[in-house]
C-alpha cells in the first residue's frame, strides 16, 4: 500500500505545484549531457555507449542509497524522498499546460502563437504546420508523452522503486536529445535510443491498453494491431495508434524534421484533428491515469488479502 500512496502523493504534488520554476533536475541533467556531448561526440556506437553509461550509472546509484536506510527510524525520510523524486519525474501538469496553450492559441485563430507553442513540445518544424498540422502534432505529443512522462514513471516505480524511476527518466531524456536518426546521432545516440526502447517495451503497451479501456475500446485495439508496428518507434507507434483510435481521430502523416520531410504512416481513424481534439487527448490521458491508480489500489488490496489469509 505504501507504494500506491507514494504515487498518489507525488501525482497530487505535480497537479498542485507543477514543475519547479527555478531549477528542474531533468533540465540540469540535460545541460550536463549537452556539455559531455560537446567533448565526447564521435560517429561511434561505442563512444555513445560510454557516454550514456557515464551519465546514467552515477545518478542511478545515488537513488539506491536511500534503499539501504530502511530501518524504522529512517522510513519517513525514505517515503518523503520517494514522493519528491516521483513528483520531479512525473510531467503530467507540464504536458497539460503546454497542450492547453496550443489549444488556446488555435481557438483564438492565432496560428503564429500556436506554432510557437507547439514548437516547445515537438521536434518538427512548426513554421511548416497549418492549424490542422499544429493540432495533430499536439495530439501526438500528448499521447506519446502520456507514456513517457506519466505511465512509464509509474510502471518503473512499481517495478524498481526510486532507482528505476531515475534510470527511466534519464534514459528518456537522453533519447530525446540523442535519439535522432540523422548524421550526427545515428551512431552516437544508438545506445540511448535502444535502452529507451527496452525500458518502454512493457510500459508503452500497458499505456496503449489503458487508452483503449479509457476510450473507445475496439477501435483502439484495431488501430494498435493494424498500425502500431508501422511507426518508426516500436513503442510510440502502439501508444499513439491506440490513443488516436480511442478518441476517433486520424494523426500521423508526412512531417518536416530538420529541413527534410519524413514520410510517416497515418495512425488512428476518423476525422483530422482540430483544437478540440487536443482536449479529447488530454481527457483520455486523465481517464487513463485514474484507471491505472484504481487498478494499482485494487491490486494492492488483493495482495494484502492474499498475504494475510
Amino acid at each position: 500500500m505504501t507504494a500506491a500512496l507514494i504515487l498518489i502523493a507525488a501525482i497530487i504534488l505535480d497537479l498542485t505545484l507543477g514543475e519547479p520554476r527555478r531549477f528542474h533536475p531533468l533540465v540540469g541533467f540535460g545541460y550536463l549531457a549537452q556539455r559531455l556531448e560537446q567533448h565526447w561526440h564521435a560517429h561511434s556506437v561505442a563512444r555513445g555507449l560510454i557516454a550514456t553509461l557515464v551519465l546514467l550509472i552515477p545518478f542511478t546509484l545515488l537513488a539506491i542509497i536511500p534503499q539501504w536506510l530502511i530501518s524504522p527510524e529512517w522510513l519517513p525520510w525514505h517515503i518523503a524522498f520517494d514522493i519528491v523524486l516521483v513528483y520531479l519525474a512525473i510531467g503530467w501538469r507540464s504536458l497539460h499546460n503546454h497542450a492547453r496553450a496550443v489549444y488556446t492559441a488555435l481557438h483564438a485563430n492565432n496560428l503564429p502563437e500556436a506554432q510557437r507553442r507547439v514548437g516547445l513540445i515537438v521536434s518538427r518544424e512548426p513554421s511548416t504546420l497549418d492549424q490542422q498540422g499544429v493540432a495533430s502534432a499536439t495530439v501526438e505529443s500528448v499521447l506519446e508523452n502520456g507514456n513517457d512522462a506519466v505511465f512509464g514513471v509509474i510502471f518503473w516505480y512499481l517495478v524498481a522503486g526510486a532507482p528505476g524511476v531515475v534510470l527511466y527518466r534519464l534514459t528518456n531524456t537522453l533519447d530525446a536529445m540523442w535519439g535522432y536518426r540523422n548524421t550526427r546521432y545515428l551512431q552516437f545516440g544508438r545506445a540511448a535510443a535502444r535502452l529507451d526502447d527496452v525500458m518502454n517495451l512493457i510500459p508503452a503497451r500497458l499505456t496503449a491498453l489503458g487508452y483503449a479501456f479509457a476510450g473507445h475500446f475496439t477501435p483502439a485495439l484495431r488501430c494498435w494491431y493494424r498500425q502500431g508496428s508501422h511507426w518508426k518507434s516500436p513503442n510510440a507507434g502502439p501508444v499513439m495508434a491506440a490513443g488516436a483510435g480511442s478518441i476517433g481521430v486520424l494523426i500521423g502523416g508526412p512531417a518536416m524534421y530538420h529541413g527534410r520531410q519524413q514520410v510517416r504512416p497515418a495512425l488512428g481513424e476518423g476525422p483530422s484533428p482540430d483544437a478540440d481534439t487536443i482536449n479529447q487527448a488530454l481527457h483520455l490521458v486523465r481517464r487513463t491515469l485514474l484507471l491505472w491508480l484504481l487498478v494499482i489500489l485494487i491490486g494492492v488490496w488483493l495482495m494484502d488479502i492474499i498475504t494475510t489469509a
